[in-house]
């Protein structure tokens, strides 16, 4: 269950990353709000990785708590970077 879990991540990870490499590359002729949108997901982002790698490390049973927020935290970056891509 555990490999189930972190497969469904790492494959939602990997989905944010293609969004995100395709975002960063149009971000930088955007407007300001845009711009403020994509430094808060940029934020996340790290938030999300460093979630990741704890992930990676942790037993079982924390580790669930770890896989809800880092799957909580991809879904807020998911928003911005729809909201970003709306404006480009």
């Amino acid at each position: 269950m555990e490999s189930d879990i972190r497969r469904r991540i790492e494959e939602e990870i990997d989905a944010l990353r293609r969004v995100r490499d395709e975002l960063r590359v149009k971000v930088h002729l955007g407007a300001a709000e845009v711009q403020e949108t994509w430094q808060k997901a940029e934020k996340s982002w790290g938030h999300l990785e460093g979630r990741l790698k704890v992930l990676r490390d942790v037993a079982q049973e924390s580790g669930e708590d770890v896989a809800e927020a880092a799957r909580l935290l991809a879904g807020e970056i998911r928003e911005a970077y729809q909201h970003v891509r709306r404006f480009l």
